[in-house]
């Protein structure tokens, strides 16, 4: 159900301590590898949304125990079974490759949106691996086999780096194990990738992916432990930028040292507009400019930011590209389009390139801001109201899908204000 929200101002610097609920990359990759383990596993400070909700029912559905408390007892996965994918990237793209060694009809479906959103890729890959599928997008059906052959696939993954974390995931329990080739434009997101490797290397599986756009993973079992979650950085931006473009100091507690998420990027590139930029035992805490600068910045790796780096430069005092970044055209929504359509309403000046967007900082006015049921679309229209008043997000619900309470969190990092 939408939700219209008309985003706070503030008229004093922004001064917050604030603290990130669990990852949701992380969340859903331990969910998968419990529900593949040879033994139980516990996820500790997970993250509670409507994406990893969604993964935890998704298991359910399948046969897998998941306590309230989040304790996951593997079992053999099994259909029929009924999968809502809503409009998660992680369920639509992770879960068929695991329900693959399922037995039995399992039906995938979802939001309105995500029956538009790419899986050709991840169909076609698990057929070629063995699998029986009918349909090419959502809504389709696996025919279980109780067991996939596995093998090598080549597969282009320029348009999401899911399509290759998914087939990993699931790879060690395929007869032959996997061997994954990409042939085509640069995967985006690589970070992720490089999280689901180590994750997959935690629980004890053997990955090879010293070879350029290859990934080799060994048949044989996952290990069951203890999963700790880290906050998740990528919602943590939007915090950040309130410090940025109101000049004040916001500190997000639990920031780690080291860490694979894409999100951790935000710190050079806050520091690049002329924020001061400080992690230590406290957490990460950055601190505003009098005037923010313009950055041109490639964003391919880390293209989960890009609502967040467009919402900063809008109010920056000089002129900002964002580049390598096309790949964002599938994701929940088109989202440099959905950008540059709700900045330019507000007055702005953006214009969309071949792969991102160039933004001509101007004096922005209040007015609707459309979410497009787009969760970081939502928190990009929340940083502008910080500055702009009357800036009314036509859906602050769609933030559910990853921060459980984002209006209660945004209220309460204002409440010094």
């Amino acid at each position: 159900m939408t939700q219209a929200w008309l985003a706070p101002v503030t008229r004093s610097p922004v001064h917050a301590t604030v603290s990130i609920p669990g990852s949701k990359s992380i969340t859903n990759r331990a969910l998968i590898l419990a529900a593949l383990a040879d033994s139980p596993s516990t996820l500790s400070a997970p993250l509670r949304s409507r994406d990893t909700n969604l993964m935890a029912a998704a298991l359910r559905s399948l046969g897998t125990r998941i306590d309230e408390d989040w304790r996951v007892t593997p079992s053999t996965l099994r259909g029929p079974a009924d999968v809502d994918c809503g409009l998660a990237g992680t369920v639509m793209r992770f879960v068929p490759p695991a329900a693959s060694i399922a037995a039995g009809e399992i039906r995938f479906d979802g939001d309105e949106y995500a029956r538009e959103r790419p899986m050709g890729t991840i169909l076609d890959a698990l057929r070629g691996l063995g699998a029986d599928i009918t349909g090419d997008r959502l809504p389709f059906t696996l025919h279980g086999k109780g067991s996939l052959p596995g093998g090598e696939v080549t597969i282009d993954a320029s348009a999401s780096s899911q399509f290759v974390s998914g087939l990993l995931l699931s790879g060690p329990r395929y007869d032959k194990g996997l061997t994954v080739v990409h042939d085509g434009k640069p995967v985006p997101s690589m970070p992720h990738i490089e999280m689901t490797v180590q994750m997959l290397r935690a629980a004890g599986v053997e990955v090879d992916d010293s070879e350029p756009n290859t990934w080799r993973v060994q048949p044989g079992p996952i290990r069951g432990r203890d999963w700790v979650v880290e906050p998740d950085l990528s919602n943590a931006t939007p915090f950040l930028a309130a410090a940025a473009v109101t000049g004040g100091t916001v500190t997000v507690t639990g920031w780690p040292a080291q860490t694979t998420q894409p999100g951790d990027d935000i710190r050079g590139i806050l520091a690049q507009m002329g924020c001061e930029v400080t992690l230590d035992a406290n957490g990460l805490t950055v601190t505003g400019p009098a005037t923010l600068s313009g950055v041109d910045v490639d964003l391919h790796d880390v293209g989960e930011l890009t609502p967040t780096i467009a919402a900063v430069a809008a109010l920056a005092g000089s002129q900002s590209v964002l580049r390598g970044i096309a790949h964002l055209r599938g994701h929940e929504t088109d989202r440099l389009a959905a950008l540059a359509t709700e900045l330019n309403s507000l007055g702005g000046d953006v214009e969309e390139t071949e792969d991102g967007l160039i933004i001509r900082p101007r004096a922005l006015h209040g007015g609707p801001w459309g979410a497009y049921a787009d969760h970081r679309m939502a928190t990009a229209g929340a940083i502008l109201g910080l500055v702009v008043s009357g800036v009314e997000v036509d859906d602050i619900a769609s933030t559910s899908k990853t921060i459980p309470d984002f209006p209660g969190m945004w209220s309460t990092m204002l409440g010094g204000n």
